[in-house]
């Protein structure tokens, strides 16, 4: 008898292997070609429309973060955690709004800073912060949202990354911080900085500003750039085409309704709406943009953007991996409390 197991494909692996974000782009044109078939082409040339618009945004900001990662340039982040605690605080906050770490490199990141003794209210403030915003992410943000809000939002991160760090050396003797790690995890990397040195790594190299003179940081230059663009192409592909079936199917007046106007309750919806529905900060973009457009109240879109990029799933990883629970707890606590603060604030001044 064949032995038929050898021959059909193991569906259940091909399904884990592939790329969840592609079959979704793949996906969103077959099912309107069933169920609706006047808006494919609509669809494909909003979202096409949408990517030439902010394409001088995506190259600029791919070359920005591989000139980054072939200098080394990401070493200077370990001078933020030297010194006296309230300045690494500031430092680490600071910092972690311009760092282009990508979720699982902060791992190995933070558990070389916390095994070389830095306190947790600085690693907090750099946590926090640094989910929030990173160089591609305001230019994305800043040629489809405009610059006042990425500006808004860029302030916002470090403001929060502050507000944590300070409420955790206030506490710090408290039940919910005191003896704060896991077991250390093993380190992994998903850059190409990341190199056989470990965690230790970031603390040891120092910077080449001209890095093409040597062939290895001219090959992390390359990789990254062609790792990038296909990561921010298919994201905000996707993103497009989600804000294009938005736009088509929700209606404006419902959006409006539950996260229109002022006052306090469109910012909490808009930050507990953020936390389930954020894909990642370069897709939550053009999502933000067809809400905006839809009646969302610009506090209640801060909220949403905030919430969410603490929360979702990569940069939430990069915390339960190395804390224990209640930590875990307390830094989605301050997200959620910052998010809501920094959306009423934003709802007043812009």
């Amino acid at each position: 008898m064949t032995d038929l197991s050898q021959k059909l494909p193991d569906i259940p692996a091909l399904w884990r292997r592939a790329d969840k974000a592609v079959l979704l782009i793949l996906a969103i044109p077959l099912v309107l070609a069933v169920l609706d078939p006047g808006q494919v082409w609509p669809t494909i040339r909003f979202a096409g429309g949408a990517i030439a618009h902010t394409g001088v945004f995506i190259v600029f900001a791919v070359l920005a973060v591989a000139y980054m990662k072939a200098t080394g340039a990401e070493a200077l982040l370990a001078r933020a955690f030297e010194g006296r605690e309230v300045r690494m605080i500031l430092l680490a906050a600071l910092l972690g709004g311009l760092s282009p770490f990508c979720s699982c490199e902060v791992i190995p990141f933070i558990a070389a800073l916390l095994a070389m003794g830095a306190p947790l209210s600085a690693v907090m403030a750099f946590w926090l912060a640094s989910p929030l915003m990173d160089p591609a992410m305001f230019l994305i943000t800043s040629g489809t949202l405009g610059w006042e809000f990425a500006i808004g939002k860029g302030l916002a991160a470090v403001g929060l990354g502050l507000a944590g760090g300070f409420t955790v050396k206030a506490f710090a003797q408290s039940a919910v911080f005191a003896d704060p790690l896991k077991t250390a995890p093993k380190t992994s990397c998903c850059g190409t900085t990341c190199g056989s040195a470990g965690p230790a790594a970031p603390f040891e190299a120092r910077p080449v500003w001209r890095f093409w003179g040597e062939a290895d940081r001219r090959a992390t230059f390359r990789d990254t750039v062609v790792e990038n663009a296909l990561f921010l192409g298919k994201w905000l592909l996707l993103a497009y085409m989600i804000e294009a079936l938005m736009l088509r199917y929700i209606p404006a007046d419902l959006v409006a309704h539950v996260l229109g106007g002022a006052g306090v309750m469109p910012v909490l919806l808009g930050a507990f709406v953020g936390m389930p529905a954020y894909l990642n900060g370069y897709a939550a973009v053009p999502m933000v943009d067809a809400l905006l457009d839809q009646g969302m109240a610009q506090g209640a879109a801060m909220s949403f953007v905030l919430a969410g990029g603490v929360s979702c799933i990569p940069a939430a990883v990069a915390v339960w991996a190395l804390v224990k629970p209640r930590v875990f707890a307390a830094y989605i606590g301050i997200a959620v409390a910052g998010a809501v603060i920094a959306g009423l604030v934003w709802g007043v001044v812009a």
